[in-house]
């Protein structure tokens, strides 16, 4: 469901990432664009060091490790927090988030890039499950079983664009922060 396919062939950029179906159903093409995001940012953080992962450039805080980790909280949060009303799991379950709104971001300089892209890839993992598992169940325009205090509640298809948004405008940051590591390019 994750990948474009043309038969039974995925369908690849020069990156590696999955390009979304161009005549997909609605699904299949929020879900595509999702993916390539997400493989975009993959793209982006692939090989970078413990020392490029704490890097900032300019006047922001901003780090590609700290990225890894608040977009692996994005996705535990949209995808089981609120599609599914689900308890949060760790390490998010274990924060003070009223002491600390940006925890995510602060505490990745303490973790290796090996745990901070194992904690992405399983939130990922995960997040992917569950949306698989409820567009099967009941389409895009099912809402969160998460409410808001005022009991509205977004839909699938505005989780999904969201991470898409969410992924395209981090992704800007860190072809910003990755250029000025090494010099690498590119969308």
């Amino acid at each position: 469901m994750h990948l474009s396919r043309i038969g039974s062939m995925t369908i690849f950029d020069e990156q590696g990432r999955p390009k979304p179906p161009n005549a997909g159903d609605e699904a299949a093409t929020v879900v595509g664009f999702l993916e390539f995001q997400r493989a975009t940012f993959a793209w982006k953080c692939a090989g970078v060091d413990a020392a490029g992962l704490a890097a900032t450039v300019a006047a922001s805080s901003m780090t590609l490790g700290g990225m890894i980790k608040h977009l692996a909280f994005v996705e535990d949060w949209w995808c089981s927090q609120w599609l599914y009303a689900n308890e949060a799991q760790p390490p998010w379950n274990g924060v003070d988030w009223d002491a600390d709104p940006d925890w995510e971001w602060h505490s990745a300089s303490a973790e290796t890039p090996e745990q901070l892209r194992a904690l992405w890839d399983e939130n990922v993992a995960r997040s992917r499950s569950l949306v698989d598992a409820a567009i099967a169940r009941g389409g895009l325009g099912q809402l969160s079983q998460r409410r808001a205090p005022n009991g509205d509640a977004p839909s699938l298809r505005w989780i999904l664009l969201h991470l898409v948004e969410e992924y395209a405008r981090h992704n800007g940051h860190a072809d910003i922060i990755r250029e000025s590591l090494d010099g690498l390019t590119g969308e």
